[in-house]
């Protein structure tokens, strides 16, 4: 029925019969003749249909918005005066000779000529996708998921499969389950990474796997989260995690270079330390060239306890943000910032604004000021490098709540003062990740997941003193997104059991839940290492949009619903009978928790 895509004739077809096939995306009738933009995956194309021409016009009149449809014809130049540049066909246009219209459409629910909410948009993909703008998202995935397995294939990974249908690790998330009708009573569940199955083909000797793969996570969700999520998983043997590394950052270096004709160059490196002391996160956007500065020292014997007790707290944090040129800042934002931070556990925002800095403490704006000295408002104006006309904003609490609200505050100050270079692109290795997070109640939890080797330590010297451990993980960070993250593996069955003593896994916990994994750490395991990055993720930013839905085929809502389908549903109750499972449904309270 096509012998050519729309999106793809330019002068060098001028004279030749084509015959094309799409939907019309708008009909303009001039004078007798009509004209149609035809629409196909690859771009439009004008149409003329011309009265001399027998039989077409009452067909032609009929048309309307996306009307699919096949039309043969003669492809011409345009005269120069007529040429549209804004179209990748410009130069071109086809004479209708022959027009069938294979199926007529209703008028849409979708306005292609207007912002539709993201709500309808869902409701109606399948619509939404016929737009260029989505078009070329998902046709850029693609692209995107081929260079994957050019480059991995070129460096001798091996595409491997592992099972959808699997038993329930720690990952970090709720799991998704799947009962078993053979086996009532009992679960596989839906991977939430490869994580274990890549490691044992590492086992196996598959020096060098690859995968891109459906992963799960029962977790909350944002714009740059999904319940099913891309992964493309790589696991190596016998290579370093400086190698690992890389191997990888050559890939997304090329990627870039190949689909946005930039180079990235070579991606610093930084300790988690440092990025969470500067930044306050782990995946800091070095776009925005605020940072966080630690002033406990200054503040510990004033007399003002919202400062001085977290000073004095080895668990607490105080630190300030120096915005420039930020004292211009009103009452009302200073409060709407304030309301901001609330969101991360902070119980207030101080300030203190440089009004004059020529005056000293006479030059200073702050209802804070008469808590303070002198001597420690002039070290804060030194360590700061404050200026007449900048504002400090300060964070005082336990330290994680202070790094998640100060990390978020500066990312939301650099975009609201425009400090934020956002026409740069900011790669980073963040490295040398703690092998463990305390949580309130003083339970360790591994910061990566449990099969992450510490750096450089024994068993015995990990479990004598495993809160201060680093380990050898590493994420590759983009603009502020982890893009990818990975680490060197246990290969030792004692390290893996050490590990897992210390997260109060039991024995007879690890022989039901990791027995398989023990069992092979027995034979000859190699050194392996491995990375995983969020194809989602890497697509979002090559699109140059900030929500992961837009580059994804059929996404799910931030509630983990599909709109379109109406997923998930009830289950028909002959099946739930068959599986023997029996559904409570939920209190009215229940629900609203």
């Amino acid at each position: 029925m096509r012998s050519i895509y729309c999106g793809k004739l330019n002068k060098s077809h001028v004279d030749q019969q084509v015959e094309l096939c799409g939907w019309i995306n708008k009909r303009r009738d001039l004078g007798g003749l009509i004209f149609v933009d035809l629409r196909d995956r690859e771009g439009i194309v004008q149409v003329v249909f011309d009265p001399e021409v027998e039989g077409l016009m009452d067909k032609a009149n009929a048309l309307r918005q996306e009307f699919c449809v096949q039309i043969k014809g003669v492809v011409r130049a345009r005269p120069d005066s007529q040429v549209n540049k804004d179209m990748a066909t410009g130069e071109v246009e086809i004479l209708g000779t022959d027009l069938t219209i294979v199926n007529r459409s209703e008028p849409l629910p979708l306005d292609f000529n207007q912002q539709n909410s993201e709500e309808r948009r869902l409701t109606y993909r399948y619509l939404d996708l016929r737009r260029p703008e989505m078009s070329d998202r998902i046709k850029l995935r693609a692209k995107a998921s081929s260079f994957v397995r050019r480059y991995l294939d070129s460096n001798e990974f091996l595409d491997i499969e592992t099972p959808v249908l699997t038993k329930a690790t720690p990952e970090g998330a709720r799991d998704y389950l799947v009962p078993s009708r053979v086996h009532k009573g009992s679960f596989y569940a839906l991977p939430q990474s490869p994580q274990l199955f890549k490691q044992l083909l590492m086992m196996s000797g598959f020096d060098r796997y690859y995968q891109i793969v459906k992963c799960f996570r029962d977790e909350d969700l944002r714009a740059d989260r999904q319940p099913e999520f891309t992964q493309i998983d790589i696991e190596t043997s016998f290579l370093t995690s400086d190698q690992v590394r890389a191997i990888t950052e050559k890939m997304i270096r090329e990627m870039w270079l190949e689909f946005k004709n930039v180079d990235l160059g070579q991606f610093p490196v930084m300790p988690y330390s440092e990025a969470m002391s500067r930044f306050g996160s782990d995946k800091p956007d070095l776009r925005n060239p605020l940072e966080i500065v630690d002033v406990a020292d200054l503040v510990k014997d004033v007399e003002f306890k919202v400062l001085s007790a977290p000073a004095n707290d080895e668990k607490g944090r105080v630190a300030v943000i120096k915005v420039p040129g930020g004292a211009v800042m009103s009452r009302k934002q200073i409060d709407d910032y304030t309301k901001f931070v609330g969101i991360y556990g902070a119980k207030g925002l101080a300030w203190l604004k440089v009004n004059d800095l020529a005056q000293g403490v006479e030059g200073i704006q702050s209802p804070i000021a008469k808590f303070l000295t002198e001597d420690v408002i002039n070290g804060l104006l030194e360590r700061t490098n404050a200026q007449t006309g900048d504002i400090l904003l300060f964070g005082a609490d336990k330290r994680n709540v202070v790094n998640e609200a100060l990390g978020a505050l500066r990312i939301k100050l650099g975009l609201d003062f425009e400090l934020t270079r956002l026409d740069q692109w900011a790669p980073l290795w963040v490295v040398d990740f703690p092998m463990f997070e305390e949580d309130d109640e003083g339970n360790l939890h591994a910061v990566h997941h449990p099969f992450t080797a510490p750096k450089g330590i024994t068993a015995e010297e990990l479990e004598a003193n495993p809160a201060n451990q680093l380990s050898d993980a590493y994420d590759m960070v983009l603009n502020g997104y982890e893009v990818g993250g990975g680490s060197v593996r246990i290969h030792n069955n004692k390290m893996q059991q050490a590990v897992f003593r210390i997260l109060g896994i039991n024995e007879q916990e690890q022989q039901d839940k990791f027995g398989f994994l023990l069992e092979a750490l027995k034979y000859g395991t190699p050194p392996h290492a491995g990375l995983a990055f969020g194809l989602d993720r890497l697509v979002m930013l090559l699109c140059g949009t900030d929500n992961i839905r837009d580059v994804i085929a059929f996404p799910k809502t931030t509630q983990a619903s599909c709109l379109m389908t109406n997923a998930p549903s009830v289950a028909n109750p002959e099946a739930l009978k068959e599986l023997a499972i029996a559904v409570a449904i939920a209190s009215s309270e229940d629900a609203a928790e």
